[in-house]
């Protein structure tokens, strides 16, 4: 791939990675415009390092306090951290399930444009269904099993392209009443476990492919997905508050009539 095609994809997956707007609606977009190719795995694991390394350290002191936490509750210290920490184990489980169970079946029969742009129209309607009846009356530290399973299991549905991992837990964390900024912030939590996984994953096939690995375009991938995904997540914290997700739910609208009028053309 060429240094340009690098830079343009890692912008992409860094900008879509943490926008309830989904990253393979976007991603699919310049295969179908400019015919490029499959960009690789290599490169796959490149943005995953980016976008994972720039939430981390968004979140760096979340994370540290989170993680001391978590560890202590195994001596039997247990704080509001602690408590939030094993909700977000526990709002990845159902993705790591579907995930090990449904990844073939998705690659098989649900990674065509076609599903990608219904997916993509359906999400956001239901994204601005939820915003709209928002209680916004919690944060992530009230986080429940129960809450934390059902925003986990919105986590799961979003293996289905075109739904959006960011979307589909920011819309059930809303449904159940959180705010708007606190949706986003535990769905980024619960981001860092759920692409350490993916990110591990794609890590060992690289490490079994005999393809050779270009290093300059890995290089731009980290680099451009890292610095992109932590303005990202910067900008949208900040927004999200003053102007919740409706802009977020209109640029699905259309990019998902975008996608139908060009697969439609061809």
């Amino acid at each position: 791939m060429s240094m340009f095609e690098a830079f343009f994809l890692a912008l992409i997956q860094g900008l879509t990675e943490f926008l309830p707007i989904s990253s393979s609606a976007h991603l699919i977009l310049p295969s179908q415009i400019f015919g490029w190719a499959d960009q690789g795995l290599a490169f796959d694991v490149a943005v995953h390092v980016g976008t994972l390394a720039a939430v981390i350290g968004y979140f760096r002191r979340e994370v540290v306090s989170l993680l001391s936490a978590f560890f202590a509750s195994f001596t039997g210290k247990h704080s509001r951290d602690s408590q939030l920490a094993w909700m977000i184990v526990l709002a990845t489980i159902p993705a790591c399930v579907a995930g090990l169970f449904l990844k073939d079946l998705i690659e098989l029969y649900l990674r065509s444009a076609w599903v990608i742009a219904a997916t993509t129209l359906l999400f956001g309607a239901l994204l601005w269904w939820a915003d709209r009846h928002a209680r916004q009356q919690c944060d992530e530290y009230q986080t429940t099993r129960s809450r934390a399973l059902f925003i986990g299991i919105a986590q799961a549905l979003a293996l289905i392209p075109g739904t959006s991992r960011s979307g589909a837990t920011i819309t059930a964390a809303l449904m159940l009443g959180y705010t708007r900024e606190a949706a986003a912030r535990f769905s980024f939590l619960m981001s860092i476990p759920i692409i350490t996984l993916a990110g591990s994953y794609l890590g060992l096939q690289l490490a079994t492919s005999p393809v050779p690995v270009e290093f300059a375009p890995i290089g731009v991938g980290v680099l451009v997905s890292f610095v992109s995904a932590y303005a990202c997540i910067h900008a949208f914290l900040k927004l999200v508050t003053r102007v919740g997700m409706l802009p977020f739910v209109i640029y699905r609208l259309i990019l998902g009539v975008g996608l139908i009028a060009l697969l439609m053309s061809q």
